[in-house]
């Protein structure tokens, strides 16, 4: 089955927005959400081939050598679906950006490895 790469994005000053607010109002986004996200997760367990997980900041290497980076990567999780609208569909309406302050969740095919 074909295998695609789905990466969280939030804006860098979504997250400065949501750690400005009060710490009652941080949590009342938790109690909201994270059981929504884990009966996603619960709901959609057979399509996952990584359930990945959430990251932290960035250290970018380029030829230069290793500087601190930013970017709108917030996790990833790998799933299998039959083609990528498939795989799209199972983040429609995700807890990430319908309660918590992502802003998206980008899919991506792997086009190299055990499928490629």
């Amino acid at each position: 089955m074909p295998r695609f790469l789905a990466v969280y994005t939030m804006k860098p000053e979504n997250v400065v927005r949501f750690r400005a607010m009060s710490k009652a109002e941080q949590e009342a986004v938790d109690a909201a959400g994270l059981p929504q996200w884990v009966a996603w997760e619960k709901a959609n367990a057979a399509s996952f081939a990584d359930k990945g997980g959430m990251v932290g900041k960035t250290k970018r290497v380029t030829k230069h050598g290793v500087t601190n980076a930013q970017n709108d990567i917030c996790g990833y999780v790998v799933v299998e679906a039959e083609t990528i609208d498939a795989a799209a569909k199972l983040f429609e309406n995700h807890p990430h950006f319908s309660i918590f302050p992502g802003d998206g969740v980008d899919i991506m095919p792997f086009v190299t490895g055990p499928e490629g």
